[in-house]
């Protein structure tokens, strides 16, 4: 993948947003070479973001965006309630001030954005995955450095998604080390393609400095499957384990009755933000 960025128009895409909850929601419509489409980029500032000072913040970007932060646009109508609880974490200074961007996904387009790989289970014989990992670097992350106040640097820089979101979380670990110093994957989809992405992940070692996986013991309500779900979780904890992420580099929350949902990734958002960005 080249390093070479392709730079964004400033200031010309920003969209009329909401006003949510402890902070600022702004939406920006990017229309990606890479993709060949068009999508919003949601970007939650911080209380008492401060767009002429010197203050530089760390950001966060989340894959489907549309879950984040309004009822109106997340799945089920079931927010993570992502700006409402790091302005609370904000507030009681369990972390320091920082900017979400969430990165709308496209739809029927979303399964072969996410999945890297030529796969079966579930189908997808033309994946588009492989080129996320750019799509990020030279599209989505000039875009919000080139508007906002964003800290430089691996350590002020985090990765997240859940389910296939997830999934490509991973894969974007693995294509382009360095970049991202902090990742969240929620129950991920590991079982894509035959399991390839833990294969792929026991041959690789460049791996953040801090990593929350988390997952639910009944995410498909299929005993047999959530049993095969939280054991592939454990094989991912054990490679990593195996390769140095101990308890203050890496956390694995398995918890008990929770489900596929947006609601248990919301429910465990705060650990997450705490662990990955705690003071």
């Amino acid at each position: 993948m080249s390093s070479e960025r392709i730079s964004q128009p400033e200031k010309q895409n920003l969209v009329a947003g909401p006003t949510v909850a402890s902070g600022d929601l702004r939406l920006h419509e990017l229309r990606s070479q890479i993709f060949r489409n068009t999508r919003l980029v949601r970007v939650w500032l911080p209380p008492a973001y401060d767009a002429q000072g010197k203050t530089s913040y760390p950001v966060f970007y989340l894959n489907d965006g549309q879950n984040l932060f309004e009822s109106a646009t997340a799945f089920a109508g079931v927010p993570w309630a992502a700006g409402e609880t790091a302005g609370r974490l904000i507030g009681e200074r369990k972390i320091a001030p920082l900017i979400i961007v969430g990165i709308d996904n496209m739809g029927t387009e979303r399964v072969r954005e996410y999945i890297p790989y030529r796969s079966l289970d579930p189908r997808v014989l033309r994946p588009k995955g492989k080129r996320y990992p750019e799509f990020l670097w030279r599209e989505v992350m000039p875009l919000i450095q080139g508007n906002y106040l964003v800290a430089q640097g691996a350590a002020d820089t985090a990765l997240g998604g859940s389910s296939l979101g997830g999934l490509i979380t991973l894969y974007t670990q693995l294509a382009m080390p360095g970049v991202f110093g902090r990742l969240l994957i929620e129950s991920p989809s590991l079982f894509v393609a035959n399991r390839k992405i833990l294969d792929d992940c026991r041959r690789f070692h460049e791996w953040p400095e801090r990593m929350f996986v988390g997952i639910g013991t009944r995410e498909t309500a299929v005993s047999e499957k959530d049993e095969k779900a939280v054991s592939d979780v454990r094989r991912l904890e054990s490679l990593l384990r195996a390769d140095g992420l101990h308890q203050t580099r890496l956390r694995v929350q398995v918890e008990d009755g929770a489900t596929h949902s947006e609601a248990a990734w919301a429910g465990r958002f705060a650990a997450a933000l705490e662990f990955l960005f705690g003071q």
